[in-house]
């Protein structure tokens, strides 16, 4: 048996089928990815961290591959002391920018979504002010080697906001000249491929 995993997170509209792609990059590991039913940091933080507690049980050395928002909620899940390492691929790291943002755009106040509790955007997206309350009233605390990959064209995060959080983590950042928030193509998956194994060796 091996003594080692890597538990995956996967972003909005992925799945945990998504690790099957690393696995070959990870052969001294079991590789497993977590389908979560949730989808807020509290609710979602807390099914990844039964899922690292129950890895831990059984291993002696995890490490955490999260995808966009599953960065985000694998933050917000109390695994500082559980996982060993981290690969953030195109994380989101300030949700409450990416709220407001999207609530500038819609034209929506903070008094209004106060009021209303939860508004549905012509984009289908919902903003919720208890979720928006939740990540200003709890700056991300993450205390963890962690490598993380974006492109420079990411319109979820920008290049910036990876870097002022990477100096603040001690994280290591790498960025692909026009790549995107959602790495998809050829060409930007294989970046990440050899990007997760120039990491790698250097552990």
């Amino acid at each position: 048996m091996k003594n080692k995993a890597v538990l995956y997170i996967h972003g909005k509209g992925g799945s945990a089928n998504e690790s099957e792609a690393y696995k070959p990059l990870f052969d001294d590991c079991d590789v497993a990815g977590l389908d979560y039913k949730t989808f807020t940091p509290w609710e979602t933080g807390k099914e990844i961290y039964e899922e690292a507690v129950k890895l831990k049980e059984k291993y002696e050395s995890i490490i955490l591959i999260a995808n966009s928002i599953g960065a985000l909620f694998s933050m917000y899940a109390g695994i500082d002391n559980i996982i060993d390492e981290a690969f953030f691929i195109s994380p989101i790291v300030d949700m409450e920018k990416l709220i407001t943002g999207m609530m500038y755009r819609e034209r929506v106040t903070e008094e209004e979504l106060q009021r209303k509790g939860k508004i549905k955007t012509a984009s289908g997206e919902e903003l919720s002010y208890e979720y928006l309350c939740y990540v200003r009233e709890r700056p991300v605390k993450w205390n963890v080697k962690t490598h993380i990959a974006c492109g420079s064209l990411d319109t979820l995060t920008d290049v910036g906001a990876m870097t002022v959080f990477a100096e603040k983590h001690n994280a290591d950042l790498s960025v692909m000249e026009n790549g995107e928030h959602w790495f998809h193509t050829e060409k930007q998956m294989e970046f990440l491929f050899e990007w997760i194994k120039n990491k790698k060796n250097k552990a």
